[in-house]
Order: C-alpha cells, then structure tokens, then sequence
C-alpha cells in the first residue's frame, strides 16, 4: 500500500497503519515533516492540529500548496466547527476528530487513495474559458492553470460532465469522496467554497476578461453548473 506521513500521530497509529499495509513514517514536529516530505514521496499525510512548533493549519496550507496531489486527513481533538473549516479550508481532504477508531481512519483512507488511482481519464471539458483536463488533471483558464486541491478538481470535473444538471449533495459526496461515506458533509461545503473562490481569484490574474461556469447553490438538495 502507499506510504503514510503522521504529523506527530503516535506509536499505537504507527503500528496499526504498519500492520495493515501501509508504510507510514512518523515526524514529531511540523519542522520535521517538512523536511521529510521534501526528502520522501508520500501518499498521505495524517496532520495532528496539535503540532508542539508549528500551526497546523499553516503546515496543511503549505504542504498542499508545495503537493498538490498530496492526500491530506487533518486529525482534531476539537470540536469546534472553527477549527475543522479551518483546515478543510487551508487545503486539507478530510478530517477526523480524536478519539477515532483504526478501522474508520483505515475506512477513509482506502476510499481516498482508491478515488486518486481509480480515476479514468477523458476528453477535456471546455466551460466558458474554463479547461478541464481529467487525463492531466489540470484545470486552466486562458492558459494559466487553476491551482485546485485533488477534490476540487474532482468536484468540477463532475459538476462540469453534468453541466445544466442538478447534483444531489448525497449524489457529490458518493461520488467525489465514498458511496459509504458517513459523518458531517461540511467538507462538500467548504470544498465548494475553496473552488470558487480560487476560480474568481484566477480570473482577476489573467490578461483579459475570463467567463467561467456559475456553479449554482439548490438549497436543500445540491448545486448546479451552468456556462
């Protein structure tokens, strides 16, 4: 299985993920996990928001800036919504909240990792000026590429195959993160909001005027993208 990053995580995780495939490196501080993504390719990083030097959220933010193909699951003791949006926000796949069990972690992260290498390339999807290239798995405006997470760039990709459809919430969640995903779907809403605003900050970057998709709210079931 892939190779495992846990920023800080613990000997029992360490034991339980290396027991069940994976090959996981454990870095006590955010300064080491730096270093350590730099000197080893991983699949996924467990990121503790309780890092003893660094704020976690920024070390999410920069990982996922420096490894866009990087699968980040942010690990929180807290339950504060604050804290949660925070880290989905700053660039993060997916989160879980302390104490969590081995075989739901495990759950996540077989679903995550199989979405990344199950994907089956297409033709590009032209909507407006926005390209979206599933085989590159690049996303550009005018030629300049749209720097979206893994699971923006999924969402797109599927709001856009449907364009003029409406997409059910349940629908979004089966297909971009797990059919037996279960738990808050804050994540979809925050992922959303990530897209859009880095297509609004793309379109005021390039040299003339840009029409992307309107991605439409339907409160109470889903979105809508229409071009």
């Amino acid at each position: 299985m892939g190779r495992l990053a846990q920023v800080p995580a613990g000997r029992p995780l360490e034991a339980g993920l290396r027991s069940n495939g994976y090959a996981p490196t454990w870095s006590r501080t955010g300064a080491s996990a730096l270093t350590e993504a730099v000197r080893t390719p991983h699949d996924a990083v467990l990121l503790d928001l309780g890092l003893p030097d660094l704020d976690g959220v920024d070390l999410a933010r920069t990982l996922g800036t420096r490894y866009p193909d990087l699968l980040i699951v942010i690990l929180t003791a807290g339950t504060d919504d604050i804290d949660v949006i925070a880290g989905l926000d700053a660039g993060a796949d997916d989160y879980l909240v302390k104490p969590f069990s081995l075989t739901v972690l495990l759950a996540r992260l077989r679903a995550h990792l199989r979405r990344r290498t199950g994907a089956t390339p297409g033709r590009p999807l032209r909507l407006g000026d926005l390209v979206v290239d599933a085989g590159a798995r690049r996303c550009t405006l005018h030629g300049i590429e749209v720097p979206l997470r893994p699971k923006g760039f999924e969402l797109l990709a599927l709001l856009g195959r449907h364009a003029g459809q409406a997409i059910s919430r349940e629908t979004l969640m089966a297909e971009v993160w797990d059919e037996n995903w279960f738990g808050s779907t804050k994540t979809l809403d925050v992922t959303m909001a990530s897209l859009r605003r880095r297509l609004t900050e793309t379109a005021q970057t390039v040299p003339r005027p840009a029409h992307l998709p309107r991605i439409t709210t339907l409160r109470g079931h889903g979105y809508r993208l229409e071009y």
